[in-house]
């Protein structure tokens, strides 16, 4: 009677009377508990070690609370200042009193050190007065003058105004040469403050280089290894993948043996005749040597995408274009090539992506001239402490990253790119 009624309702059940349907439903959601329970690990140790951390960089791109936390009573005044018209003595009142509760609470070097980012020399401006904010009276305004004159000078307090903002977008506005005024507006900042445009560019143009190199380089060698016999390409690989196994630190260094005035190149070039011994080449500390040591450090990992997908090009294409009369070059360029393009995508953007990144052979071989932006971004964040501007220059690299790799993916396509 029930199988009779299953068939007339149409629906097909289960040995336990259940309908298919949603036995099928439950035995997929189990499926998929389990499998989520088995990659749960992986994707927390992700998202703790790698994307909780770098949203949390970002987020002090555009916060920073150090004034308003630590000054509440001025931050409030300040608030409500116009940022034009000359300080009020309620300002300066809130001043002094935020003054006085900030060197109790010794946080007023963090103040002074916030304040100075924006307006440089207040750090010992704020420090000084503030040993002395305890024993000041009212009217407070001429009691901070009296102290020091440069309290005189709106633009400290203007500073003040902008630093007393926990949302600003006054470091990313410094990230790209600009500066973010009290009044809300941008202005650039004069010829010889501007650098980390000049960076961007540059860091972008050397990842360029070396990704062109590495492929004008990587090519033949990945042609030469895909066509040879399996077992002398097996063993020529070896060579590709030794650097794999040596330490970047180590690689870096030997290209300064190698480079320097006094090393195995320039020797070489003095032996052959390139060059006098008085007249070596400056092949260190500049951007040519910033060039060859990223060359070859990131070489293999245009090689590698190449060799994996010229191995499964079928010789017989080449052939059977050369049989309808085909040149060597024609069957090359028209026939072999494009099937290489989705290994060169692959290299190409592997290579420029860690290009765009790279810090230690920049900062060991490349000088002054050879300094990529992620030198600098190293610096703020282990030297300099701002952290917050070290945070919007990174923001700035990420999103050029990601409108590149969004550029690459409408142009040659992101399904085309195989790394092996």
């Amino acid at each position: 009677m029930a199988d009779m009624t299953a068939l007339d309702s149409g629906v097909m059940m289960a040995a336990d009377g259940t309908p298919l349907k949603k036995k099928l439903k439950q035995a997929l959601f189990l499926s998929r508990v389990r499998a989520f329970a088995l990659v749960a690990p992986l994707l927390l140790f992700i998202l703790a070690s790698f994307i909780v951390p770098i949203v949390m960089l970002l987020w002090q791109g555009v916060h920073n609370d150090t004034y308003t936390k630590n000054m509440p009573l001025s931050a409030k005044a300040l608030y409500e200042w116009d940022g034009q018209s000359d300080p009020t003595e309620s300002m300066a009142e809130a001043l002094v009193a935020d003054l006085v509760v900030a060197r109790d609470n010794k946080t007023i070097g963090r103040v002074a050190t916030r304040v100075n980012r924006e307006y440089s020399g207040t750090r010992s401006l704020f420090t000084k007065s503030a040993r002395s904010a305890a024993k000041m009276e009212a009217p407070f305004l001429e009691a901070l003058i009296d102290k020091d004159k440069d309290w005189a000078d709106i633009e400290v307090w203007k500073a003040m105004k902008i630093a007393s903002k926990s949302y600003t977008p006054a470091f990313y506005a410094a990230a790209v040469d600009m500066t973010y005024n009290a009044d809300g507006s941008f202005e650039r900042v004069e010829e010889q403050g501007r650098i980390y445009v000049k960076l961007f560019l540059r860091t972008f143009m050397v990842s360029l280089v070396v990704t062109l190199a590495c492929f004008v380089l990587g090519f033949p060698v990945a042609y030469l290894l895909s066509t040879l016999p399996m077992r002398t390409s097996n063993l020529l690989m070896i060579l590709v993948l030794l650097p794999f196994w040596t330490s970047l630190l180590v690689r870096t260094t030997a290209w300064i043996a190698m480079l320097q005035s006094q090393g195995i190149l320039n020797n070489i070039f003095v032996a052959v005749g390139i060059t006098s011994d008085d007249a070596r080449f400056s092949l260190i500390y500049n951007m040519t040597g910033t060039l060859i040591a990223m060359t070859h450090i990131l070489l293999p990992f245009m090689i590698l995408p190449l060799y994996s997908v010229m191995r499964g090009i079928s010789p017989s294409y080449v052939r059977a274009a050369k049989s309808l009369g085909a040149t060597n070059w024609t069957a090359f360029w028209r026939v072999y090539f494009p099937a290489t393009i989705p290994g060169i995508g692959a290299g190409a953007l592997l290579v420029f992506i860690l290009s765009i990144g790279y810090y230690i052979t920049p900062a060991l071989v490349g000088g002054q001239n050879g300094t990529l932006i992620s030198n600098f971004i190293a610096d703020h964040m282990q030297k300099t402490l701002n952290w917050s501007l070290a945070a919007a220059l990174g923001g700035l690299l990420l999103a050029s990253v990601l409108i590149l790799y969004w550029i690459y993916d409408k142009v040659v396509g992101i399904d085309n790119m195989k790394l092996g």
